[in-house]
């Protein structure tokens, strides 16, 4: 069923119109993009489904293609849909915080992160490159490692800098079984780190640990 098909009071589109988008329920607003259900399925039955199966509109967007496909009725056309928005949304609020943002606090940093940060079942190493002000020049993914650990070089790091013109960094990187406590190897490789961008005069602020759905700054723990 198409959401033309439903009846007047039922549908999203016209809902949004009169009431705005903030008013509607998070199937609705995934039914507007979903436009038709499937047979025997109409298309609101089918968001509240995915939302059910991926257990929210995040997890829609994080799943990939092959996960995508096992809900019947969904396929390649959709997915690209659906990722389509999720990156104008991303990309929409990235202009946001290279506008008006300091990252010089860890709750704006932790939103950035938990935003950005692409979700993996390996380890990642990712830098924030800021300004004289600390506003983000530049987000970019360094390093790639196993399920355990990923092989960061500080050398690397510095010529990353460099290149940049950096003037202060925010590490990040993500622990694959959600547990967002630093071990000692992340301590220890912070202070090689710090001790590295010293030598450039470039002042790291912070390094996060980013687990699912939350981050550990290591910066509010005195640990930098």
């Amino acid at each position: 069923m198409m959401i033309k098909e439903l009846a007047s009071k039922d549908r999203p589109r016209e809902k949004l119109i009169a009431t705005g988008a903030a008013n509607l329920s998070d199937a609705e607003l995934l039914a507007i993009f979903l436009r038709t259900g499937i047979a025997g399925t109409d298309v609101m039955t089918l968001a509240l489904q995915m939302i059910n199966q991926f257990g929210s509109i995040k997890g829609i967007l994080d799943a990939s293609l092959a996960d995508f496909k096992q809900v019947k009725g969904l396929g390649m056309a959709k997915y690209a849909q659906l990722q389509a928005a999720g990156e104008l949304v991303k990309r929409a609020i990235n202009e946001q915080w290279h506008e008006s943002h300091s990252f010089t606090d860890p709750a704006h940093v932790n939103d950035y992160l938990l935003n950005n940060f692409e979700a993996c079942e390996h380890e990642r190493f990712a830098c924030l490159l800021l300004n004289s002000k600390h506003r983000l020049l530049r987000f970019d993914y360094l390093f790639n490692g196993g399920i355990n650990s990923a092989q960061v070089y500080p050398r690397v790091v510095a010529q990353h800098c460099l290149k940049y013109n950096a003037a202060a960094i925010i590490f990040a990187h993500n622990h694959p079984s959600g547990d967002v406590q630093p071990s000692q190897a992340d301590r220890d490789l912070t202070v090689r780190l710090v001790k590295t961008l010293q030598l450039i005069d470039v002042k790291v602020l912070d390094h996060f640990i980013i687990g699912r759905q939350q981050t550990f700054s290591m910066a509010s723990h005195q640990m930098i």
